[in-house]
């Protein structure tokens, strides 16, 4: 995909500073619960859920968290269902956003969202209109070190995945929908650590921006996106020039 080191690099700053505001765990939480209000609080019986608890534990979240976040998604805890729901729009200069959510309150999201997006030269769109502009993929991100890239292609490919990818950080493992458990078992069954294990958007054609001003805007939008307390994930087209990106820290 163009522009996957460039973004990655950017994902890697937003990543340090997700952990310390414990966006990692609320996000985690997220997942978990949808997964077991989809399939159950048995992690044997709940493959997602298996998948999600797996996450958790890798960024070390406590056990307590995730025992609650179980409970909330079966009913245990009470109060209203989570509920899945996903929103498309668009922000500044066209870049594409989906933005998958958990949520006890569709008004509520509905509307913060469509705020966010009104207050960053943005706009929600109809259901469809961006994401068709996406792949949906499954993606398994392993350390750079466990492995190098030549011997991790050749056991992803022969246990299903469709591509691998590396930087100097991690190496990022892409598979059908359907592939992504079977592949990062696999992965595991070979000694590999995994960073994280999920479904993405990837963008079909990735939007490369190469103003310092306009690179600044969009990531403002998306990080307030991704900050919101019901977001799971953010998806974008958005890419940034290799001149711009040592630039937006200063």
């Amino acid at each position: 995909m163009a522009g996957h080191n460039k973004w990655s690099k950017v994902k890697h700053i937003k990543a340090r500073v997700d952990a310390i505001k414990g966006r990692v765990f609320s996000k985690c939480a997220h997942e978990i619960a949808l997964a077991a209000r989809a399939g159950g609080g048995d992690p044997a019986a709940n493959a997602r859920l298996r998948t999600a608890i797996d996450n958790a534990k890798s960024v070390s979240m406590p056990k307590d968290n995730i025992d609650r976040a179980i409970k909330k998604g079966t009913g245990e805890l009470g109060g209203e269902a989570i509920q899945e729901v996903a929103y498309e729009g668009y922000g500044p200069a066209g870049i594409a956003f989906i933005v998958e959510m958990a949520t006890d309150n569709l008004n509520r999201s509905a509307a913060d969202i469509r705020s966010i997006f009104t207050k960053n030269a943005g706009s929600v769109a109809t259901q469809g209109s961006v994401s068709y502009q996406f792949d949906r993929k499954g993606e398994i991100r392993l350390p750079a070190g466990a492995i190098s890239e030549e011997k991790l292609m050749e056991l992803a490919i022969e246990a299903g995945a469709d591509d691998v990818q590396s930087d100097e950080d991690e190496h990022t493992v892409h598979t059908a929908p359907k592939e992504l458990g079977t592949v990062a078992n696999a992965l595991r069954a070979a000694g590999l650590p995994i960073i994280s294990e999920k479904h993405v958007s990837i963008s079909q054609n990735p939007s490369v921006v190469n103003d310092l001003a306009l690179a600044r805007q969009i990531l403002k939008l998306h990080d307030q996106l991704d900050d919101y307390q019901d977001t799971v994930n953010v998806f974008t087209n958005f890419e940034v020039a290799d001149e711009i990106l040592d630039q937006l820290d200063s």
